[in-house]
């Protein structure tokens, strides 16, 4: 309980302060004078004052607030190195129990630092933060880290906490851990296909005298290159990006004897795989309403470099116009199909029929070119079966269907074959799920005798439409009609051209995301999809690697046609891998290289200046093999709050108001009873 006096002045302020100055200035007259009742006179102006003030007794009743001591427990996966889990449970419940046993103290107990996959490295302050949100920070008596010391949000000082108590930090581990790391010095983000991309890198030994390493250079899982380095010497390497699209970079070094974890002796880089253009020839026969299309489409994509010829005007066409009046731009043959083929990711012959052009060197040019990597694209019309035909040349042993020499005019809807409905190329194209088709018809269909390649998309009575085939190293199709330009004109609502052409275009282009065959790992946050793409009518099981090396197998379930999928969530952060025994696939869950596995040894030199300007310490809790959990003492007043075998907390006097008191002394009879007592002394004294 406290007592206390409290003013409510009668009348303004100004007015209580002149009526002091006029009783101070009359009193003192009255004592110069030295009239008789003068201390008397003088104490009824006092009174009268002090009534004008209005003064009340006032009493509080009040109850104590404990003090709040925040335990932060750092669960970070580096806690789970060596014994530093047992370490930190075991000091949780000594302290815990210790800082109970504390009058006026209220303990709160938080976890911190779980691997989440959006925060990268152990954030211990953040929890402090929300652990004392709701506590005034003159109610905090300090603050308890128990964790490895490799914290990632240490504040620049200690005004950044939030209050004025101290903070000690619990140090697991051991002072003698060995580890070794792969430091990266230099990670390009992006690489031009088909060029290089220089990577730096070096070893760090710590608490090791190991002068060199063994590191294995990887590449979408495939070994480049081992060589032996020194360490803590920079390294460089040149990595060549072969395909568009994600190129996982791995670095790995040797183990060393008795190192902590191999975790962080991998490096992961993610150098995306761009294409710096690509060039396609787009050869046309002879103008036609489908010629623009093919245009249309290739000019649309700003990745793509066009080349387009049409033949006007064939050779052999002798017509008396002289050469120097002609307006046509000769097409350079020997340029294109000799000296600068291998320039062209895509060859696309529209509707293109033998005029003496091209010398027939020039087809096994192009044939050559496919089976070492390039693409050819037939766009047919009545010209493939003409006698003519550009099937009539060297081509003949890289195209995929011999024609027969008819053609076939009648209407009909181009529906997906069984293979279609699992290709990339057509799988699920807009319109295909209904029957008939929801686009539009087309008129006229190349016949052929036989099919090598894939059959995808069929045209009346099953005859084959879209015909993909693989060569060599490189890829063909054939498009066995020239009515697609229906599609694009919006003929009866028309149909998926776009969508159709340019995955076709880049299918023969080797993007990554259409082949038939693939495996994928995609990952949402901490949830990894695995995912394959086949031809076939069933899948085997994939066993998927953790970055820890522990395997499970999963059963994939059909989702579509031509895909299976399998989810789960990732419970470790890092480079995760899937095998079905043919096909691997890499993904990396969290940041590349997570901040968590960066350096791994415990340290008290991290959170040292921190605490130390608190008035706390930053301490190791092993001691040997032994575990040295210091006392927990209240301080009341001090700015040391830490010895050789304690530490303290800032205990706080805080107290809640629970009821109030309050006695006027100038109201009612008590202040009239004054007033008139004072008066009835001063007529007494001067009536002696």
């Amino acid at each position: 309980m406290n007592l206390g006096v409290a003013f409510a002045p009668l009348l303004p302020a100004y007015v209580v302060w002149a009526a002091f100055g006029v009783a101070v200035a009359i009193s003192i007259l009255l004592l110069i004078v030295r009239s008789r009742g003068a201390p008397v006179r003088a104490m009824a102006l006092a009174l009268m004052v002090l009534a004008l003030a209005n003064p009340s007794l006032t009493r509080e009743d009040r109850d104590p607030i404990p003090s709040v001591v925040a335990v932060i427990v750092d669960k970070s996966p580096s806690q789970g190195f060596g014994e530093r889990n047992a370490q930190t449970e075991a000091a949780r419940a000594a302290l815990v129990e210790r800082l109970k046993r504390i009058p006026g103290l209220e303990v709160r107990v938080a976890e911190a630092g779980q691997a989440d996959g959006e925060h990268d490295g152990t954030r211990l302050f953040s929890a402090l933060s929300s652990t004392l949100a709701d506590v005034p920070p003159d109610r905090v008596a300090g603050a308890i880290l128990i964790t490895d010391g490799r914290v990632h949000d240490v504040p620049t000082d200690a005004a950044a906490l939030g209050f004025a108590a101290p903070l000690h930090a619990l140090i697991t581990g051991h002072k003698d851990e060995i580890d070794r790391r792969v430091v990266l010095t230099q990670t390009p983000r992006f690489g031009i296909v088909g060029q290089s991309q220089t990577i730096g890198f070096r070893i760090e030994d710590q608490g090791a005298k190991v002068g060199a390493a063994e590191v294995t250079v990887r590449r979408d899982g495939e070994v480049l290159e081992k060589r032996v380095v020194t360490v803590h010497t920079d390294i460089k390497v040149n990595i060549n990006i072969p395909h568009a699209g994600a190129n996982i970079v791995e670095i790995e070094a040797s183990a060393l004897d008795g190192e902590l974890t191999q975790v962080n002796n991998r490096a992961v880089i993610n150098i995306d795989g761009v294409r710096d253009k690509l060039r396609v020839l787009l050869v046309s026969g002879e103008p036609h309403a489908g010629e623009r299309t093919w245009r249309n489409l290739l000019k649309s994509d700003a990745s793509v470099d066009l080349v387009h010829f049409t033949i006007l005007r064939p050779p052999e066409k002798q017509d008396g116009t002289p050469i120097n009046e002609l307006s046509l731009i000769a097409f350079p043959t020997r340029e294109l199909f000799q000296q600068k083929i291998a320039e062209f990711q895509l060859i696309i012959f529209d509707r293109y029929a033998r005029q003496g052009v091209l010398p027939m060197v020039y087809f096994d040019n192009i044939a050559r070119y496919v089976r070492e990597g390039g693409a050819v694209l037939i766009a047919a019309g009545p010209d493939y079966a003409s006698p003519t035909s550009i099937w009539r040349t060297p081509l003949d042993v890289i195209l995929p269907a011999e024609p027969t020499g008819d053609v076939t005019e009648t209407s009909f809807h181009a529906r997906l074959t069984d293979p279609g409905m699992r290709h990339p190329v057509t799988r699920g194209l807009e319109g295909s799920q209904s029957e008939p088709p929801h686009w539009s018809h087309w008129f006229r269909l190349v016949n052929i005798k036989r099919t090598t390649g894939t059959n995808v998309m069929q045209g009346p009575d099953g005859k084959p439409l879209l015909v993909l085939a693989r060569e060599g190293e490189g890829r063909v199709a054939l498009l066995l009609s020239d009515h697609i330009w229906l599609w694009a004109r919006g003929y009866e609502g028309g149909g998926p051209h776009l969508d159709l052409l340019r995955r076709l275009s880049h299918w023969l282009m080797k993007q990554p995301d259409l082949e038939e065959e693939a495996l994928r790992l995609i990952v949402s946050g901490r949830d990894i999809t695995v995912q394959r793409q086949s031809m076939a009518d069933s899948v085997g099981d994939v066993t998927l690697t953790s970055p820890a090396g522990s395997t499970r197998t999963l059963n994939l379930r059909p989702v579509e046609p031509g895909l299976w999928r399998s989810q789960l969530t990732a419970n470790e952060l890092g480079l995760w891998r899937a095998t079905d025994g043919k096909l691997t696939a890499l993904a990396n869950v969290g940041p590349a290289n997570p901040r968590e596995f960066a350096e791994v040894t415990s340290t008290t030199e991290v959170l040292h200046a921190l605490t130390n300007a608190t008035g706390g310490d930053s301490r190791r809790l092993a001691d040997g093999n032994a575990l040295n959990i210091p006392r927990v003492l209240p301080v009341r007043s001090s700015t040391t709050f830490k010895g050789e075998d304690w530490v303290g907390l800032k205990m706080r006097d805080v107290t809640v108001v629970r009821g109030i008191g309050v006695l006027p002394i100038f109201s009612g009879l008590i202040g009239l009873l004054l007033l008139i007592g004072s008066l009835a002394a001063t007529w007494a004294r001067e009536g002696r």
